[in-house]
């Protein structure tokens, strides 16, 4: 059958109907497309860049209307005698296990992009540590790492990354820490473990910016940059562009949030246990914050900055129990839960499973592949 295609994408700012104009797609093609397929796809999820193919027949008739609100999520409309069919549309993808050994030699971005291996995966390799490692201060060059994590492909063209299947980082101390991914029977959602079956997460995560770089560590005695003066510096500076994200290390709830003199735009959330935490020269807050508002740990509350009396962008950030600060980099926390009885023994086994598969794969890189069909109500986890 003979058909004209027309291939769109959504600018900033644009309505659907706007880009479809821009197109030079007909006003009644227009309505149909708009009519139908909202009833499938809420216009509220668009967002700049989507792409969409529209099918023509020889009289400028629409055939079919397809659009991607991702590279895994697809909608489409299409002609069936005198109506259209809606659907959220099924998709194939390749998924590669695939496996990456390392040595840091000035930080951990550094040593994944000498792999190729781009920012979303950093930053969740540092995630699954972040209770237990500060990779703002504890990382040294040769310290090395693996990871077994998931590389999706769409028609032959990589897509993004899944879920990091293992984690591996050693120190020069000689210290290790693993994490393995693992979702208990009946669990909402997958966690991480360490060998025995302990949960990674703790009730705080060391550093409400993962990746940040300290500038100044907590101390009774610092020369202040700016004043010269010798005082109390009671929490961490962490160095980040302006606009990273913030994340509350804990779960809490806000008790304060505004303009604080010397700190600038702050942040002080109120924790079970008597703790507080403090989060200063912020640039912006999260659109919606106020106080009260519940809180989650790793939830982005608000972004680097440099307000306050400030010399670059940093954070400041200080941690508060019953009255007394303490350094945030020095605090330990217990695991929030441990697999216990049958979950063990089943974590176990998917432990030697995935062992027993780095064993036998002939492709160091590359573990295994596989090929699935995504249906409408299915989703896969993308990093």
């Amino acid at each position: 059958m003979f058909y004209t295609l027309v291939e769109g994408e959504l600018r900033s700012g644009d309505t659907l109907s706007q880009s479809l104009t821009r197109y030079n797609i007909a006003p009644s093609v227009r309505q149909q497309i708009l009519d139908n397929l909202s009833s499938c796809l809420d216009f509220r999820r668009l967002r700049p860049k989507d792409k969409y193919r529209v099918f023509l027949d020889d009289q400028g008739q629409l055939l079919r209307c397809e659009y991607e609100t991702g590279p895994l999520e697809s909608y489409s409309i299409t002609k069936n005698a005198d109506t259209f069919v809606a659907q959220r549309d099924s998709i194939n993808v390749s998924i590669k296990t695939c496996m990456l050994e390392g040595s840091i030699f000035s930080s951990l971005f550094d040593a994944f992009a000498k792999n190729q291996i781009t920012a979303p995966l950093v930053y969740a390799f540092a995630d699954i540590f972040s209770s237990r490692i500060d990779f703002n201060t504890e990382i040294q060059k040769d310290d090395t790492f693996q990871i077994i994590f998931e590389k999706y492909f769409k028609d032959d063209e990589f897509v993004g990354y899944g879920n990091i299947l293992y984690a591996r980082y050693q120190q020069q101390t000689g210290e290790i820490f693993e994490g393995f991914f693992y979702q208990p029977d009946a669990a909402k959602a997958g966690s991480y473990f360490d060998a025995d079956g302990r949960e990674l997460g703790t009730s705080f995560i060391k550093s409400p910016v993962p990746l940040g770089r300290v500038t100044s560590k907590f101390s009774f005695r610092r020369i202040h940059p700016i004043s010269g003066i010798i005082r109390p510096h009671l929490g961490v500076d962490l160095a980040a562009p302006v606009g990273t994200p913030v994340m509350a290390t804990a779960d809490g709830t806000v008790s304060y949030v505004g303009f604080k003199g010397g700190f600038g735009r702050q942040i002080i959330l109120s924790h079970p246990g008597g703790y507080k935490t403090y989060y200063g020269h912020l640039s912006r807050f999260r659109k919606g914050l106020k106080r009260g508002s519940d809180v989650t740990q790793k939830e982005i509350i608000g972004y680097v900055g440099s307000s306050g009396i400030s010399t670059g962008p940093h954070l400041d950030y200080r941690v508060q129990q019953f009255g007394a600060f303490h350094d945030p980099f020095s605090l330990e926390f217990k695991p929030k839960s441990a697999l216990r009885d049958e979950k063990l023994v089943m974590f176990k086994s998917h432990i030697a499973a995935l062992t027993g598969l780095l064993a036998s794969s002939p492709n160091p890189e590359i573990l295994y592949v596989r090929h699935l069909l995504i249906k409408p109500d299915e989703q896969l986890t993308m990093l």
